[in-house]
């Protein structure tokens, strides 16, 4: 079962990889990348098909296997989104790109591994909700503006940065949910962050440089929920050195994307 639960995780990065690179495709194409103009483009709709395909084939491979084995699977989206959004741009990625994609990817296998699984039941009172939407929100905002002075590169990083925080607060919410704590306004609260991570997210793509945004939001996103899980759910946290060694790799492979990955012009 393990062996196919792998298999069931790769599978699944790849629609999510699919997903990823036809929205940027069509986000970068768009003379106002805003997401009401996107819904009326039948290859953006298709590729946010394309993402909810590897989400819920993520699901199942997590029936079948092991944590260990499946979230490393996970990662390898950004292995295939690099090649696949080039050919959409009608390019093929360099050696170095891939290389700073292969860093990124070792550094978020390290992270995804080294955090302790929780025991216990998650639960979070309205005021930890109220603080989870504020803190993220906060930060959403102060990246957003920061990507206004930045380059392009840091734009596009800055903003998918800012769409995994609200991500990862997203991810948290949805954890209280799924684990009892079933209030009606935590549900009417959980669209929120989301479609602000969806619209943010859109603006890093329309930028240009492809594989920085997506680093800087498969970084983002799963160190945003285990910020909130430490702060808010009590949950413990890696130690040692090995967790600073893999958040650097993850951090030089992104600048190397940032120095590598071409700006994707509008088609």
């Amino acid at each position: 079962m393990t062996v196919l639960a792998a298999a069931v995780a790769l599978v699944g990065s790849l629609f999510f990889a699919l997903g990823a690179a036809l929205q940027q495709f069509e986000a970068v194409g768009a003379a106002r990348p805003g997401l009401l103009a996107l819904l009326r483009r039948p290859r953006w709709l298709l590729g946010g098909g394309s993402i909810l395909v590897g989400g819920g084939l993520h699901i199942v491979a997590l029936g079948l296997g092991p944590l260990t084995v499946v979230q490393p699977m996970g990662v390898a989206s950004l292995l295939f989104a690099l090649p696949i959004a080039a050919t959409l741009h009608g390019r093929r990625p360099s050696r170095r790109e891939l290389a700073a994609a292969a860093v990124v990817a070792s550094g978020l296998v390290g992270l995804v591994l080294l955090v302790p699984e929780s025991d216990g039941p998650t639960r979070l009172e309205p005021a930890g909700v109220l603080t989870l939407l504020g803190v993220s929100g906060a930060a959403a905002v102060l990246l957003w503006a920061g990507s206004r002075a930045a380059s392009p590169a840091g734009r596009a990083a800055l903003l998918a940065t800012s769409s995994g925080v609200l991500y990862g607060a997203t991810a948290t919410l949805v954890r209280v949910l799924v684990d009892g704590a079933w209030n009606w306004w935590y549900l009417l609260a959980l669209p929120v962050p989301a479609l602000l991570a969806l619209m943010m997210l859109q603006r890093a793509y329309a930028v240009g440089h492809f594989g920085v945004s997506f680093a800087s939001l498969q970084i983002a996103d799963p160190l945003t929920a285990v910020a909130f899980g430490a702060l808010l759910l009590g949950e413990p946290l890696p130690t040692g050195v090995v967790p600073v060694v893999a958040a650097a790799l993850t951090a030089a492979g992104t600048v190397a994307l940032a120095r590598t990955t071409p700006l994707e012009a509008r088609h």
